[in-house]
């Protein structure tokens, strides 16, 4: 058996919180392998897709990506439509950029402080969740104002939030899943992520032409908020998925692992 030593002296995730899978069960003591080497085993993808935990990273972060890819692509060429020079916008246009680099920092340390003062490790992340959700709805605002000082520190804030967001969302992989799910969990957010911003950037584009940014920058607030109300649902206790013995989230709670052992025959 392998105890889980976190990294940093965290706690480590406590067995209400690790999502149950077939190569690797939770104790009060730590990750519980069948057999040395159990958790680097890869699960089958169509077990992991079973699980909500999954949907809740893979959704979180198919949402909130194209947020940031907007700001990221679209800002200059929205203080133009608001009527601020190019020229003028490059005093500012640095502190969306800025915020989202202190955003990462802060997202991952607060969550981390939390951890250490005692909060399971899974509801220290959602609460910058809420964080994140909350922070991003004040894109809204910018629909109000044409200040460009203003507008820089209504996306600044919203890009702070979002990047904290982002942390919990790539980190939420590893605090979950055995080892071996970590990078098929992150791999399908990514691709998620993707596709949203490819169907978003192609929103944006229409939109503006035809209308103007006041609906993408209502959509753009809304959206984060659904992003964080599905994560809080669907990442919760493993308990959710069923009784907490191996096998559990897959309907087989009183089987071995049906991963052979490593070098069996």
């Amino acid at each position: 058996m392998f105890r889980r030593v976190a990294p940093g002296g965290l706690a480590p995730v406590s067995a209400s919180e690790k999502v149950p899978v077939p190569v690797a069960f939770v104790s009060g003591k730590g990750v519980q392998a069948p057999f040395p080497g159990a958790e680097k085993v890869p699960v089958p993808l169509l077990p992991l897709l079973r699980l909500p935990q999954t949907w809740g990273i893979i959704l979180g972060k198919s949402l909130t990506d194209p947020i940031w890819f907007f700001i990221a692509d679209w800002f200059v060429i929205y203080l133009v439509a608001r009527g601020i020079e190019v020229e003028k916008s490059f005093l500012f246009y640095w502190v969306p950029f800025l915020a989202a680099d202190l955003g990462n920092f802060f997202g991952g340390g607060a969550s981390s402080w939390l951890i250490r003062r005692g909060w399971p490790v899974v509801r220290a992340r959602q609460a910058f969740v809420v964080f994140g959700g909350l922070g991003m709805s004040l894109l809204a605002c910018t629909i109000f104002t044409a200040n460009p000082w203003t507008l820089a520190a209504l996306f600044g804030f919203s890009t702070f939030a979002y990047a904290a967001f982002c942390t919990m969302i790539i980190v939420l992989p590893s605090d979950l899943f055995p080892s071996g799910s970590v990078a098929t969990v992150s791999g399908m957010s990514g691709t998620g992520a993707g596709l949203g911003t490819i169907v978003s950037t192609f929103t944006i584009g229409y939109v503006s032409d035809h209308y103007s940014f006041a609906p993408i920058l209502i959509g753009a607030s809304i959206i984060p908020l659904v992003a964080m109300v599905l994560m809080l649902v669907l990442i919760r206790s493993a308990g959710a998925t069923g009784p907490q013995t191996p096998n559990s989230a897959f309907g087989s709670p009183t089987h071995a692992s049906p991963l052979p052992r490593p070098g069996a025959t």
